[in-house]
């Protein structure tokens, strides 16, 4: 590959898959360090314009993390989030990304093991992928992976969509 881990950012919903990160973390449970977790009021914020800039930002691979299905604390957000992951795959295949840089993940806030694991398996795949072919030197850095979301919406704070 090459000297440098890949980089995932995983969109996370505040009630169940942040939690389970924060829990993951409560645990000790190890798991790699190449995650840049990004909380969200539910996945249903998340937008497919999100998910390609996180891989024009430098992301080489990008986890969307929600509830379980039927039990989205905003009822269908995290459904609206699955239709945007899939439709964001197929943009990605179209122009040249390995769709498989881009995954949707359902936990409830008491699986911080499972959190690791996907974390983990995520690493793996990417290292077997390769580094993001949009991935120049220099561009990625914690603060703009971060920024993606509030450059794209200042006012996330509201109820999801």
């Amino acid at each position: 590959m090459t000297d440098r881990e890949p980089i995932l950012l995983a969109f996370c919903c505040h009630y169940c898959a942040y939690a389970a990160a924060d829990l993951a973390g409560s645990m000790r449970l190890q798991y790699p360090e190449n995650v840049r977790v990004l909380r969200l009021p539910c996945t249903g914020k998340v937008e497919i314009n999100y998910l390609l800039s996180a891989f024009e930002y430098g992301a080489d691979g990008v986890i969307v993390a929600g509830c379980l299905e039927g039990g989205c604390h905003f009822l269908e957000g995290n459904l609206r989030a699955r239709r945007r992951v899939e439709r964001a795959k197929e943009i990605l295949a179209e122009i040249g990304i390995e769709p498989e840089r881009l995954e949707m993940y359902n936990l409830s806030s008491a699986e911080g093991g499972r959190f690791a694991q996907i974390v983990s398996e995520m690493t793996e795949r990417i290292c077997r992928l390769g580094l993001s072919p949009l991935h120049r030197n220099g561009l990625h850095n914690d603060r703009e992976l971060g920024n993606i979301v509030e450059q794209e919406e200042p006012t996330l704070q509201g109820e999801a969509k």
